[in-house]
């Protein structure tokens, strides 16, 4: 009984030592090895690892560098690799227009793997590493392309850095614009432009803005990124640099060679399509996506830019102010209004007229908007003289296209003549729109 007992309890602590090893035996900490970051991969070598790299996509590959902080390591190293440039830094900027698309999609697929890669570095770092990644791409560089005109080169770098930066805070953006700034000693180069005659370094011109326009405004960017971009350009310039600037960057071009026609505004009325990229800019820095501008400073720009180079034909002006919108084109006419320039106001308002007859808009849009101008004017006076400045207008207007027509003053298109007819025809509409609503109040005033 005894020995019997005595075996029985030495028996259980061999039992519970066996379980014991057993327990110890299952535990991943001590006999098996730690799961690596690289799974899988880390048992290829590096060399393989590129290989594999090559049969994936530019998205995959995006996706396969939020895995870990050891892959994103191995990428941002293959990137910069002699293979992985030659994979990933495609160069087919002069292909056909079915190309077009594909490489602008591999730079925008090329934008996210970057800014996923290199999430976790300060943005000068960052900066850093993309320009050494870009840097060997010449059609990317101000100058680097012989062809500038047929090249997506700039456009494709404007893709990537929009989606590099997307997200990013004001700060960060603003170290972005003085490093592009300072990499392509732009500073300078505009100081060139804008103190030179207009014309006078075409070239550089064409340069700056294919570079602004591909690079910092890219098409399809938000507005508020696009303000921001612009607002960057031109805010360091005087007022007078600014206007020069905005017409190199947004002004009519010679569809034969890109170069910007600065005579265009002078020599005779143009059309919609060479003053829709200055309209466009000029609603958005009077938009609430530009809010380093006021209303002030966005109808100072307007007015200095109607003289750039020299005075514009008065119609241009007008039709610019359409185009730009009824917010500030009532601001532009309100503060001449103010300022006490009628005279100016009625010349301005007659124009819109004859615009609103040539380009077949609605005519009691011009009426509306003469309408609520005058209830700027303080007093019946100052109101009652525009609008007699406002008559006299028409008639020595139509005096002086009569006066021309009679003198034989014609061209191959007989312009004279023309403008002759739309003038009695915007002046007739005119002032049937007026009576319109003349004769509308007062039938509900009875």
């Amino acid at each position: 009984m005894t020995s019997s007992a005595g075996s029985s309890s030495s028996s259980v602590p061999r039992q519970k030592q066996r379980r014991s090893r057993r327990r110890c035996g299952r535990s991943p900490g001590r006999d098996s090895p730690a799961p690596s970051a690289l799974g899988d991969f880390q048992t290829l070598p590096l060399e393989i690892f590129q290989m594999v790299l090559n049969y994936l996509s530019v998205k995959d590959i995006s996706t396969l560098s939020m895995v870990s902080k050891i892959i994103s390591a191995r990428l941002i190293n293959y990137i910069c690799t002699s293979s992985g440039s030659r994979r990933l830094l495609l160069q087919d900027f002069h292909g056909t227009r079915e190309g077009a698309s594909s490489i602008l999609e591999h730079y925008r697929a090329l934008g996210l793997l970057l800014k996923r890669c290199t999430l976790l570095l300060p943005t000068r770092d960052r900066l850093k590493y993309v320009h050494k990644v870009l840097s060997g791409v010449s059609c990317f560089k101000l100058n680097g392309c012989a062809s500038p005109l047929h090249c997506l080169g700039l456009q494709c770098y404007g893709v990537f850095l929009q989606i590099l930066t997307a997200g990013w805070d004001e700060l960060e953006c603003h170290r972005v614009f003085n490093f592009l700034w300072e990499l392509g000693n732009l500073a300078r180069k505009v100081q060139t432009v804008v103190s030179s005659k207009p014309g006078s370094a075409r070239r550089l011109e064409l340069r700056i803005r294919l570079f602004c326009r591909g690079v910092l405004l890219s098409p399809g960017s938000h507005r508020s990124d696009s303000a921001f971009w612009l607002t960057r350009i031109l805010k360091p310039w005087p007022m007078v640099n600014q206007a020069r600037l905005l017409y190199i960057i947004f002004g009519p071009v010679s569809s034969r060679d890109g170069h910007v026609v600065w005579q265009k505004m002078i020599e005779g009325p143009t059309d919609e399509s060479s003053l829709k990229g200055l309209a466009d800019a000029i609603k958005l820095l009077y938009g609430t996506e530009a809010r380093e501008w006021t209303a002030d400073d966005v109808i100072s720009l307007v007015d200095e830019l109607s003289v750039v180079p020299q005075e514009w034909l008065m119609e241009n002006n007008a039709r610019l102010l359409l185009l730009s919108g009824n917010s500030i084109c009532f601001t532009f006419l309100a503060s001449k209004a103010v300022n006490g320039r009628a005279v100016e106001l009625a010349r301005l308002m007659v124009f819109m007229a004859l615009v609103c007859e040539k380009d077949l808009y609605c005519m009691d849009w011009a009426v509306k908007m003469m309408q609520k101008v005058c209830k700027v004017f303080s007093t019946a006076w100052e109101r009652n003289s525009f609008l007699q400045c406002l008559e006299n207008t028409f008639a020595h207007m139509l005096m002086d296209m009569l006066q021309a027509v009679l003198a034989g003053e014609r061209d191959e298109e007989d312009s004279s003549f023309l403008n002759l007819f739309h003038l009695v025809n915007a002046q007739a509409n005119f002032h049937k729109e007026i009576l319109y609503m003349a004769m509308g109040s007062s039938t509900t005033t009875t």
